[in-house]
């Protein structure tokens, strides 16, 4: 019966316990970060569609100024990676004139790295036009 005091013997096993939960802590970390850094991407993206929309909605600029703008602000803010697909249209859906503007960019899943294409958001702004009522 000399078996049972060695298997009652703790020593030893706090810097196993110390590595494992430091482990699972720094791997919930890690991800509660890249959720993070996949929402502001997100709200970066979307925030320069809206920016886009509404400058291409303007009376004296048109689609092409609206797509520069969108892609100047994804740039500045996490990269040109992540302005490549921007497409802009006309839209009468809401009952009035509207200028679309829809980007499909990279989640990112880790780091910036991710799939291709995951993200896509889409902005309405309101046409404006010169002396109509």
């Amino acid at each position: 019966m000399r078996v049972r005091p060695h298997l009652a013997d703790e020593r030893g096993s706090s810097p196993v316990e110390f590595v494992l939960v430091g482990a699972l802590l720094t791997a919930l970390t890690l991800a509660v970060l890249q959720v993070a850094l996949a929402v502001y991407v997100r709200n970066v993206v979307h925030d320069a569609a809206v920016e886009g929309a509404h400058y291409a909605a303007l009376a004296d600029t048109g689609p092409a100024d609206g797509v520069a703008r969108t892609q100047a602000v994804i740039t500045r803010a996490v990269g040109a990676a992540y302005a490549d697909d921007i497409t802009i249209g006309a839209d009468d859906s809401l009952g009035h004139p509207s200028v679309v503007v829809r980007v499909r960019t990279t989640l990112p899943v880790l780091g910036l790295i991710g799939v291709p294409y995951g993200l896509e958001v889409e902005a309405r702004a309101p046409a404006e036009t010169f002396g109509e009522d």
